[in-house]
């Protein structure tokens, strides 16, 4: 038993680990393609980027340890919008800065191809430049006259008369030899003129102009200094990056809170009445009401709920994401909700985390009618209630023979239930229609495939055997106030009677 418990628990720490280097390295490559490629080392640009990219995590995990350790509610508010909001920032600037590397490294492919086109280009210049330079300075016969030494001019009215050779200083090195102009065609033997055929030498009256080295040639104009290609490259990339990262989470961000839109959705029960033909509920879940969304947003809500004019409503769980002391304000408008036979409220796994024994007893003093592993009768079906899986840590679990064991299976259920993995026991008990949510459709894109990976349908209406069920994407957003793929909705489920 020890050795298992230990075995569990190097394990934990060893998937712990995997997160954590996982995370550094993602953020250390988001750093090196955004601020370390763009920028030069030193600068004031290098040195605000990465303060960037050390204080968006910081500020995340601030947040989680600050909720996790119940710190003041003030502080959490504070430091929850920008270090959520970074949270999502992040997820899609690793994804645009994944899709365009390819991008990026074709640009910088092409551009290195061109310059390896361009460099022999120019060696062979060079080349034929020396060859050039080595045949000029060699005679062409025996007895051509040796050329006169660099910068030295001739000139009949020379100083010391015809012929007269005056020394001059020369520059030091090879490289301040001979330039290819047509000038010094002139100068080296092999000529074909008269002149040179005479002696070898060069003709009377010749003047000769300085050669001129780098060293002593006049300096040519400045240009401005271009940025380097890989930085330019860089650049455009990081700069679209951030750009469609933006976007996506302002407009997400947006979404949220505007609040939610309202989906309709028709269900047949085979079991319903005639009598309760069009039965409208409207479900809402996941408000997640805390330190980002508050009383404003209750408030829309409860507003959009009302519009639709329901016969009931369902709260599926997750309403808030904090204390009844905290959030005392914030629930407040829920007073408000308005249905004909009124609504009805199953915890969801965050009321655990947030005190459920205190919530539960605060929504019914809101005007909520509480479903703890129960159900009541309604006029053409019956409507039960199960807690949240996470209440099994209490011992306050889900209990589907306490909500369903001794009722008519004659009649239409209809059951509200916070998570959609407990369907199986919906259709082991007869239920005809589930109404979970839990799932927020994913919230944040390509999360809804995670979902996927537990829950057994991410949003919508499926059915499993006789039972239908459906899952709400919720009306609010946990962690950044952001959704993307996944819109918020309150869904007005209509039951249709399939013997009308």
């Amino acid at each position: 038993m020890v050795v298992k418990s230990v075995l569990i628990g190097v394990a934990v720490l060893g998937l712990v680990g995997v997160v954590v280097l996982t995370v550094v390295g993602a953020h250390w490559y988001v750093w090196r393609r955004l601020v370390r490629d763009t920028t030069a080392a030193g600068t004031r640009a290098r040195r605000v980027g990465t303060a960037i990219m050390l204080a968006g995590p910081l500020l995340l995990l601030g947040t989680t340890v600050a909720e996790l350790a119940s710190a003041p509610f003030v502080i959490v508010r504070i430091i929850a919008w920008p270090g959520y909001l970074w949270g999502a920032l992040f997820v899609y600037l690793l994804l645009a800065l994944a899709i365009g590397e390819p991008i990026r490294l074709l640009a910088l492919r092409r551009f290195d191809e061109g310059r390896a086109v361009r460099e022999p280009d120019s060696r062979a210049d060079i080349a034929s430049e020396s060859a050039l330079v080595a045949v000029r300075e060699s005679p062409s016969r025996v007895g051509s006259a040796p050329e006169p030494p660099v910068g030295v001019c001739l000139a009949s009215e020379a100083p010391g008369g015809p012929g007269f050779v005056p020394a001059s200083p020369i520059g030091s090195g090879s490289e301040s030899a001979v330039e290819s102009d047509g000038v010094h065609e002139s100068l080296v033997g092999g000529g074909s003129g008269p002149e040179s055929s005479a002696g070898g030498g060069f003709a009377a009256g010749t003047e000769l102009a300085p050669r001129t080295s780098p060293d002593t040639a006049a300096p040519a104009e400045s240009s401005p200094a271009r940025l380097p290609r890989r930085v330019f490259v860089s650049r455009v990339m990081g700069g679209a990056a951030v750009a469609a990262a933006a976007t996506t989470v302002g407009v997400g961000a947006y979404g949220v809170l505007n609040g939610p839109s309202v989906m309709r959705v028709a269900v047949p029960l085979a079991k319903l009445p005639r009598g309760a033909d069009g039965f409208r509920i409207a479900v809402v879940s996941d408000v997640h009401l805390g330190p980002i969304l508050g009383r404003g947003f209750a408030e829309r809500v409860v507003r959009t709920i009302n519009d639709t004019l329901p016969d009931l409503i369902a709260v599926v769980g997750d309403l808030v994401d904090g204390s009844v002391e905290h959030l005392r304000s914030a629930v407040e408008p829920l007073a408000g909700l308005r249905a004909r036979h009124g609504a009805f409220f199953v915890t969801g796994n965050h009321e655990y985390f947030s005190g459920a024994e205190q919530w539960v007893e605060h929504v019914q003093e809101l005007g909520m009618h509480l479903l703890a592993n129960a159900r009541t009768e309604l006029p053409g079906f019956d409507l039960a209630g199960v807690n949240d899986v996470q209440g099994e840590r209490t011992g306050q679990g889900p209990d589907f023979g306490k909500a369903l064991g001794d009722r008519d299976r004659a009649r239409a259920a209809v059951l509200l239930a916070h998570q959609p993995v407990l369907i199986d026991d919906a259709v082991a008990h007869g239920v005809d229609l589930q109404l979970s949510g839990h799932t927020h459709g994913g919230q944040l894109w390509p999360g809804n495939y995670l979902a996927g990976l537990a829950n057994p349908t991410v949003a919508g209406l499926e059915r499993y055997g006789d039972t239908q069920l459906y899952v709400s994407r919720g009306a609010g957003a946990w962690g950044p106030p952001v959704r993307v793929g996944a819109p918020s909705d309150i869904t007005v489920v209509e039951l249709v009677s399939l013997r009308a």
